[in-house]
């Protein structure tokens, strides 16, 4: 069962495959849905400080009947925050916040700022200062793990430059028709876990035509289509939800995606193969932007 399995991190820590997601659940819906998740046998729960939900996350995991060590909590340091003492009280206001004396996994959201997400200036002596915050954390046994979030290879060169503790995790996007492989590998060489967040592409691969087909093939949902197929790949999977029939739905992914099948979902003209031989003759949004 995929909430039983778990990777290891290059520090020796545990965690599991499979986490709820809680991007846009707020208030007592993310309590709620974290209670849920676990009495449905998740032991990881994902939030971050930009969500404005760590507290309510927090009053789910001791909601439950489970102790605090036995529930995996990861939070995101905010991707404005690239100053030293300003990650260091943002550190510690996140534990305050979820009343927690440690978190398991903290990362570094992003390596720009929201409203210089794109811009040319990479902040690498920000994304330092940061990271360091995350390793005096880290060595205090605040933070289980550290790792990075939507990072670039430039950008994780640029931690590793610097550090005396590298990053075990990188929390990127990847899913069916959206896999960048080249920085996953880039990833693992450098010693970090890939998680995958969004794994039906924030809804859009429900349009997706041939992965619905797919879908059918293995009398599976598109999420649980996408989700094994990134477990396949050997990347963590966070999907979001508020709905405990989602959850269960979500987990229920103990079947075998055919190694052919993989090939076919990992093609960049998929849908546009699938469009073709039907004479519909289009490109689909998804497939625009895979060919471009």
């Amino acid at each position: 069962m995929i909430l039983k399995e778990t990777y290891t991190l290059s520090n020796g820590i545990t965690i599991p495959k499979l986490a709820l997601g809680t991007w846009m659940i707020e208030g007592e819906s993310a309590t709620n849905a974290v209670k849920k998740a676990i009495e449905l046998g998740y032991r990881h729960i994902d939030t971050a400080q930009d969500y404005g939900n760590e507290a309510e996350v927090a009053d789910g995991v001791r909601a439950s009947s489970l102790e605090r060590e036995q529930v995996f909590v990861t939070s995101k340091l905010a991707a404005r925050h690239k100053t030293y003492n300003e990650a260091a009280a943002k550190i510690e206001e996140s534990l305050e916040k979820m009343g927690f004396e440690y978190l398991d996994l903290m990362i570094i959201h992003s390596p720009q700022p929201w409203d210089h997400f794109g811009s040319e200036d990479r902040f690498p002596e920000g994304n330092q200062e940061a990271w360091r915050a995350l390793e005096d954390a880290y060595k205090a046994g605040k933070l289980k793990a550290i790792g990075l979030s939507n990072f670039q290879e430039r950008d994780i060169d640029t931690i590793l430059e610097s550090c005396n503790v590298a990053p075990m995790v990188h929390q990127i996007l990847a899913h069916v028709t959206n896999v960048p492989s080249a920085l996953i590998d880039y990833s693992r060489n450098k010693g970090m876990l890939v998680e995958a967040y969004s794994p039906v592409g924030h809804g859009e691969l429900f349009k997706n035509e041939a992965i619905v087909k797919m879908a059918e093939k293995y009398n599976v949902s598109v999420p649980q289509l996408c989700i094994r197929y990134d477990l396949q790949l050997g990347l963590l999977q966070l999907p979001k939800t508020a709905n405990p029939d989602h959850m269960a739905n979500n987990a229920a992914v103990d079947f075998e995606i055919a190694q052919a099948d993989m090939d076919a979902l990992s093609a960049g003209f998929f849908q546009l193969w699938v469009d073709l031989i039907r004479g519909q003759g289009q490109v689909t949004d998804i497939t625009r932007k895979q060919l471009d």
